[in-house]
């Protein structure tokens, strides 16, 4: 099990209150985040320096750590603890000393009632069975995972899998957040998702915003959750051209097309997502980053390169030491829906790079699904959005 933070005002206080409200008691929130990797690791960061200045938090930040063994035989939750820093997927940062990596899911858990969900989409339905029964009722909870479940009743957004499996209200936080850029600091938006409840909203805006982290909130779950999984599917898109070296018009093109799809697909699954949340760090400027400098861009230029006779699980055992790509993954859930529903011919880029990703079609293949015109009458009403 992993040590306890000491709180600073734990002498005073009972476990889960602090004196400051008008009837002399204020309730503290106890926040754990579930997921270690690089964004984990950063988004604790984050958290942990607000929970310390902020008096309506607990100091001690949990963070659940899947457990590894390191080359030097150690377990990694004994050395973040020991170093304050996570020395496979964000070395020579430290986390903040508030931060206490536990292997425990149900442990780390324990006692918290604002619940941070940050691992691989395709780890989440385990990890929510896990969690059943075990989760106060009071819980609110985030996600900022990138990615949807498809079930045979259709896609499942993580947001909506937590919420129905944990029975706790979930928002999102998605934006232009290249974890390694926001870990040293560098000044980066992001946005939060909800639904109904805006306090809780800006509750999650004061966890998470700092002066080089500024975060707002738009009434717009789906849609924010839609802009993060979606663009990872650009992305690929985007590193195809550039490991083929067709230079920057085209790349300029395939991100203008993608941000198109992303939209069309986003209102025709859910009519309430909103135009406006595009034009969010959730939308065009977290699509933007990801095609300049993400992991799913980068594994899919070496791929392009390779003329796709390395498959893309062995290009990331090799190039990314742990961490999971997204858009591979988010592809071929996509391709699921729309072949599902009879939307391939509506989504040409979206089709296409699954097709390449899967070796049905070369790399090459990326600039030449345009010559399949989307039949825009196979869905009633579908012209509007485009």
């Amino acid at each position: 099990m992993a040590p306890a933070f000491e709180d600073n005002n734990s002498e005073t206080l009972p476990s889960s209150f602090s004196s400051g409200s008008d009837d002399g008691v204020l309730h503290k929130s106890k926040v754990t985040v579930v997921g270690s990797g690089n964004w984990g690791s950063v988004a604790s960061k984050l958290i942990a320096s607000n929970t310390l200045r902020l008096s309506s938090f607990h100091d001690e930040v949990r963070m659940w750590v899947f457990e590894e063994t390191l080359p030097s035989g150690e377990k990694l939750t004994d050395v973040i603890n020991r170093t304050n820093e996570n020395v496979k997927y964000l070395p020579g940062i430290k986390l903040g000393k508030n931060v206490v990596a536990d292997p425990d899911l149900e442990n780390a858990v324990k006692d918290a009632n604002m619940l941070v969900f940050v691992t691989p989409h395709q780890f989440m339905e385990g990890i929510c069975k896990r969690l059943v029964g075990k989760v106060n009722g009071d819980v609110e909870a985030i996600s900022l995972i990138k990615g949807m479940e498809v079930k045979r009743e259709g896609p499942c957004m993580i947001s909506t899998l937590i919420s129905e499996q944990l029975g706790v209200s979930c928002c999102v936080l998605m934006g232009a957040n290249i974890a390694n850029e926001i870990a040293v600091e560098k000044f980066s938006e992001a946005t939060v998702g909800y639904r109904d409840n805006r306090e809780i909203a800006e509750k999650w805006v004061q966890l998470f915003s700092t002066p080089y982290f500024m975060v707002t909130a738009v009434q717009d779950v789906e849609g924010v959750e839609l802009c993060g999984t979606l663009k990872n599917v650009v992305a690929i898109a985007a590193g195809f051209v550039d490991g083929l070296e067709m230079g920057n018009n085209t790349k300029a093109a395939i991100m203008r097309i993608g941000l198109r799809e992303m939209r069309v697909f986003s209102k025709l699954l859910f009519s309430s997502v909103k135009d406006s949340t595009f034009f969010e760090s959730c939308g065009v400027a977290d699509l933007i980053t990801t095609c300049l400098g993400g992991r799913n861009r980068k594994v899919a230029e070496a791929f392009a390169k390779n003329e796709g006779k390395r498959s893309f699980d062995d290009l990331e055992a090799e190039m990314l030491q742990g961490q999971k790509l997204q858009g591979v993954s988010t592809a071929r859930e996509v391709y699921e829906v729309l072949s599902h529903r009879g939307w391939l011919e509506l989504f040409p880029l979206f089709a296409t790079v699954h097709e390449i990703c899967v070796g049905h079609l070369p790399p090459s293949a990326i600039v030449e699904y345009s010559e399949r015109k989307p039949r825009l009458s196979l869905l009633e009403g579908s012209t509007q959005y485009y």
